[in-house]
């Protein structure tokens, strides 16, 4: 009998694994943490753009095109404050903007994150829990070629295109660890952890940068499986690949599982890095090649099922 299921998760790669999981493991038995390093304030509105890709894309709302947003969305709003010279670069679709505006006052009345992310999830009909990595705010902010530049000025307003000298993620070391987080950690039931594929050092790591997080994953005593993000030498989606070699690595599935480090007890790889399995074995690594790409909804439920095995290989032959 398989046990419960923990989820590392970022925006869009990510949210495509956690919706595999979904397809395969019991609802009640999958939790998904979700990054909110890429939080912010944008027209006096709180904005969680990871963890609202995964709240559509659990939900079957997600735009299936971009992979963000709201299938079918109008922009009403954003036309109307572009006619009067507002601040447009970061748009919100007007059903987006319902969430947006829902998290915001019940911020503002007391409520937690944890809390609201939670209430948000049952109202859209979603299954597995669902949790903000922390309560409280961490920030991913780069320094830059133009200087320092908050998360989304960088990724939106600039298209990622500043080169990055250095990546900081503020608030992290005084942050705590959401409690649903923890108690997903420490249920004796917990299976086995898995590092969705998102990008390791701006989706990934803001969550790893919470020192309770880091030591709860470690404490946890279960095997923790990431997927790299890279196919064919690139990220599907976003910044990685580019990222890699401004911070002066190899763009290579093996620099990724050296940033992890120790952390990690298997890696997989997609089968365009195969090549790459020996020297990850070297470097005393477990390493399992298999097809990543996910383009349909059945491939995300296989790419599911296979790390779900390796992981659970991986389980028995620390017991043995």
């Amino acid at each position: 009998m398989s046990g419960k299921i923990v989820a590392l998760c970022g925006g869009i790669g990510g949210a495509k694994l956690a919706l595999g999981l979904a397809e395969v493991v019991a609802p009640e038995d999958l939790t998904i943490f979700v990054n909110t390093g890429d939080d912010f304030e944008h027209l006096g509105l709180h904005i969680s753009p990871d963890v609202d890709t995964v709240l559509y894309t659990l939900a079957g709302l997600a735009n299936p095109t971009l992979g963000w947003g709201l299938a079918g969305e109008t922009w009403t709003f954003m036309d109307a404050l572009t006619r009067l010279g507002g601040e447009d670069w970061f748009r919100l679709g007007d059903g987006d903007l319902a969430t947006h505006v829902q998290r915001t006052w019940r911020l503002r009345a007391g409520d937690s994150l944890t809390a609201i992310t939670a209430d948000l999830s049952r109202a859209l009909g979603i299954g597995p829990a669902i949790a903000p990595m922390s309560d409280d705010a961490v920030r991913t902010v780069l320094d830059t070629e133009n200087g320092r530049l908050e998360f989304q000025d960088y990724f939106v307003r600039r298209r990622a295109a500043p080169v990055v000298r250095a990546i900081a993620y503020e608030g992290a070391e005084e942050a705590a660890v959401s409690p649903a987080v923890l108690a997903a950690l420490a249920d004796p039931a917990l299976e086995q952890i898995i590092v969705c594929p998102s990008n390791p050092w701006l989706s990934v790591a803001p969550l790893l940068a919470i020192p309770g997080l880091r030591q709860a994953l470690t404490e946890s005593g279960r095997p923790i499986v990431a997927v790299s993000p890279l196919v064919g030498g690139q990220a599907v989606k976003g910044p990685t690949a580019k990222l890699m070699t401004e911070l002066g690595l190899a763009v290579t599935a093996r620099a990724i599982a050296g940033f992890y480090g120790p952390l990690i007890h298997g890696h997989v790889l997609d089968t365009s890095h195969a090549h790459e399995a020996p020297a990850i074995v070297s470097d005393g690594y477990v390493v399992e090649v298999m097809p990543t790409l996910m383009t349909d909804l059945p491939s995300k439920a296989a790419l599911a099922r296979r790390v779900l095995a390796f992981g659970r290989r991986l389980a028995q032959s620390r017991l043995a």
